[in-house]
């Protein structure tokens, strides 16, 4: 079994439901809202899979490939449902909308636009949300992050075969999508509340593709079934 077939067999299938709304981490309130003002970021991920496989990619990836985009359409509704159960308002959408378009039109290749994204700006967000996050959203960042992993090697891979890597100019936007979504964090004592965490965290998983700093994700508490209204829960296949 090829490499791009033991990612696809990895996946495991859930359906986002709409939840209620929980209590944020004080504090990260602002910064929990401008992450969840980016989820329109979803979508162009998918979008730049698509342009990839309409060129020449691995043939031996493109069913992987196929499949990741459809993933990113269940996130983009995940989150959604989060921002409403929150009543999000479009007080963030303008400079969202401004980074957006940046990353849309940037000049790299479209698969590494997307490994940029997921790995250093993603696995920062789910993180964030598992640590000050409400039970809904601490439930969506565990599924997201699942299928996370498996985009993230799937674009590695597709990337090291291609010759592709990240230009200078990408690894700067992405530095300041990150400073903006972390700005009102500050410098604050308690680590998840702090700016530098989230920051240092994204530059360690682009240039080092890894950030012990996360490890408590693997034993990060999840919501137990009783902090959650039946209609809460996602349904898994």
């Amino acid at each position: 079994m090829n490499p791009y077939q033991k990612l696809l067999e990895r996946k495991r299938t859930w359906t986002p439901v709409a939840t209620n709304a929980g209590k944020f981490t004080e504090g990260a309130e602002e910064a929990l809202l401008r992450a969840l003002s980016l989820r329109r970021l979803e979508l162009p991920v998918g979008d730049f899979i698509d342009n990839a496989l309409r060129s020449e990619v691995p043939e031996l990836s493109r069913n992987l490939l196929r499949s990741n985009v459809t993933d990113e359409e269940k996130h983009d509704l995940a989150l959604d449902y989060i921002a409403s159960a929150h009543g999000y308002t479009a007080k963030f959408d303008k400079e969202a909308e401004a980074l957006t378009k940046a990353w849309v039109s940037h000049h790299d290749y479209p698969i590494v636009k997307a490994l940029v994204l997921e790995r250093s700006i993603f696995f920062v967000l789910l993180p964030f949300f598992r640590a000050t996050g409400d039970a809904g959203l601490r439930t969506v960042s565990a599924d997201i992050s699942r299928d996370e992993q498996i985009h993230v090697a799937t674009n590695s891979l597709v990337c090291r075969e291609m010759g592709y890597e990240p230009s200078p100019s990408l690894d700067k936007l992405r530095k300041a999508t990150v400073h903006w979504i972390f700005e009102p964090l500050g410098e604050k004592d308690a680590k998840f509340l702090s700016k530098n965490f989230w920051t240092n965290s994204s530059d360690r998983l682009m240039y080092e593709g890894k950030a012990p700093e996360f490890n408590f994700t693997r034993a990060a508490r999840m919501p137990a079934f009783f902090e959650h209204s039946n209609v809460n829960l996602p349904q898994y296949a």
